[in-house]
């Protein structure tokens, strides 16, 4: 998700999601998937995350057009908090009272697909033909054991912001390796002001933050013992050296982007999602690419459509998400969500065509990595997010807290 909420909470998946795998698949191995064909007005179970008051017009927009352009079609919509949404959706397959459709963040794919909750889209995706109007990053973000089980709702990704009178002063130009990260840091921290803020918070977050590092050190979860060292090692460096917070430990993406925009942070790993708030802010800053190191890396945000498997209105599901990707109205949606296409065919189009920030985020999007990582990525994720808070919080070395974390992450992944 994209906002100014607590970006992300852990993703939360308890025994139920694992009750869910298997209460609700039933006899047959499968959820069953009735997809209604019958004559007359449907009522959809609609169920999302944008809970806060700014969603609202833009939500209520979104499905007032849905309801007057899709025939016979009703929405039932609602609305859970964002760290909640998962747990319910495990919960409701337990109970038999799934929604219809839904809007998910994209990393929950890993489970709701792992768990055969989602309806294979596949077919009715490819007699569409618009598979390859997305970019790769999201449209990937949607494949799971070789189906299509949703459909991009909105994305973003991370880039650096940067204060550019700090940077002026100082005689300095936006960093773009680590070692320029490091030594521009270092330069721009002066009293109570840190040269960089980012959030390490022991949730799913955090981690959003830190795939970053360890894919630009060239490595991936499957070698998390040599490049998680790599990657562990230069953020722990940089809070050694005084330009990192150890207290960003604690902080969530909000909380990073308060001290760049109180100045107590020169420069930020964040969102599109502060770009609102920023635009208050009472000096000048830019964004610009994550700065690489062996390559260059984003991870992938937002959110997906997804319908669920046991839906009697698959059918008329996936008529109101066809609709959703029309440009007349997608392009106000994410206008008004303040959230980027997925759609490489939109990307001269609405807010983000002129506005140089987000054209930044936008022209980052092929570069974006999803976290598609199977069924057990929570496990995995929080190893990570415990192996981060170690090493940061000073009390072990990076080079064994990788090595440490790597068995219980081969571990998790292997058990697909």
């Amino acid at each position: 998700m994209s906002s100014t909420l607590d970006r992300r909470g852990f993703l939360r998946t308890s025994g139920a999601a694992t009750a869910a795998a298997t209460v609700g698949l039933g006899l047959g191995g499968a959820l069953t998937s009735c997809s209604s064909s019958e004559p007359g007005p449907v009522t959809l179970k609609w169920w999302d995350y944008f809970t806060l008051d700014n969603f609202q017009p833009g939500m209520n927009r979104l499905i007032k057009d849905i309801e007057s352009g899709v025939p016979d079609v009703k929405i039932e919509r609602r609305t859970f908090p964002f760290a909640e949404l998962d747990r319910q959706i495990a919960l409701a397959a337990i109970s038999g009272d799934l929604p219809d459709i839904a809007i998910v963040d994209n990393v929950a794919m890993n489970t709701l697909g792992g768990n055969n909750l989602l309806a294979d889209l596949t077919d009715k995706v490819e007699k569409w033909g618009q598979a390859d109007q997305y970019y790769k990053g999201p449209w990937d973000g949607c494949q799971v054991g070789g189906k299509t089980l949703g459909i991009p709702n909105n994305s973003n990704c991370l880039a650096l912001y940067c204060n550019t009178a700090l940077l002026k002063s100082a005689g300095l130009r936006p960093p773009t390796t680590w070692d320029e990260l490091a030594s521009t840091a270092n330069r721009l921290t002066s009293g109570d002001r840190y040269g960089l803020a980012l959030s390490a918070i022991k949730t799913e977050e955090g981690v959003f933050q830190f795939l970053p590092f360890l894919w630009q050190a060239g490595g991936d979860l499957d070698t998390f013992s040599t490049y998680g060292a790599t990657a562990l090692a230069f953020l722990d460096d940089l809070i050694a050296k005084g330009s990192l917070s150890e207290q960003c430990v604690g902080w969530t993406q909000q909380d990073a982007n308060t001290r760049f925009l109180n100045q107590r942070a020169a420069m930020q790993i964040n969102g599109p999602w502060q770009i609102p708030t920023l635009k208050k802010a009472n000096f000048d800053w830019n964004v610009v690419a994550l700065p690489r190191d062996k390559e260059a890396a984003t991870c992938l945000g937002g959110e997906n459509w997804v319908l669920m498997r046991s839906s009697k209105h698959v059918d008329k599901g996936w008529e109101v998400l066809e609709y959703t990707q029309r440009p007349s109205v997608l392009v106000p949606y994410l206008v008004s969500f303040g959230e980027l296409p997925a759609r490489k065919d939109l990307a001269d189009k609405g807010t983000w065509a002129s506005d140089p920030a987000l054209r930044l985020f936008l022209s980052q999007l092929p570069l974006a990595r999803p976290r598609q990582y199977g069924a057990h990525y929570a496990e995995a994720s929080q190893t990570v997010a415990e192996a981060e808070q170690a090493v940061l919080a000073g009390s072990a070395s990076p080079s064994a807290v990788a090595k440490t974390a790597a068995v219980k992450i081969d571990k998790a992944l292997g058990k697909q």
